[in-house]
């Protein structure tokens, strides 16, 4: 095989590769925009993840994932209409398939506990940005990520 045909062929293979690859969306949930943007640029450093979208109520969301469903939700406990748990529910009957984070600075068993009851696969601290990162590849890789706290809720 000469040396044109050969790269004609790698040069469609890669872009054939390039097809099939697709990043991570990601939709990230809270009412504060500092947040978000924190967020944004914790998970945004992992190469293959992309915050598709933002809302900033639990109605918003709802939409949003009604609208163009996102490979993994960030979502916050608080927010002005709707809490978390709440929103969960109803993003987990519609679509189950769709691995959701609390992410929160009131995290406490019993917070973790609804969560789970809620459909939602896993809870951290939004202060720490290391157990964001490994919970979302845990839910992404279809396991629970809830860490082990204190007993002192």
């Amino acid at each position: 095989m000469n040396r044109t045909v050969r790269d004609f062929l790698a040069k469609h293979k890669s872009q054939n590769a390039i097809k099939e690859f697709r990043l991570v969306r990601i939709l990230v949930v809270d009412d504060n925009p500092a947040v978000r943007s924190y967020l944004r640029s914790i998970l945004e450093q992992q190469t293959a993840w992309q915050v598709c979208d933002e809302a900033r109520t639990g109605a918003e969301a709802i939409h949003r994932v009604q609208n163009a469903p996102p490979d993994v939700i960030l979502l916050d406990f608080q927010m002005p209409d709707l809490n978390g748990l709440d929103v969960a529910q109803q993003i987990s009957q519609l679509f189950p398939q769709i691995p959701i984070l609390m992410v929160t600075i009131h995290l406490s068993n019993q917070l973790a506990e609804a969560a789970r009851k809620a459909g939602i696969r896993g809870a951290c601290a939004k202060q720490d940005v290391g157990s964001i990162v490994q919970a979302v590849d845990v839910l992404l890789n279809h396991g629970t990520y809830f860490p082990a706290m204190s007993s002192v809720d």
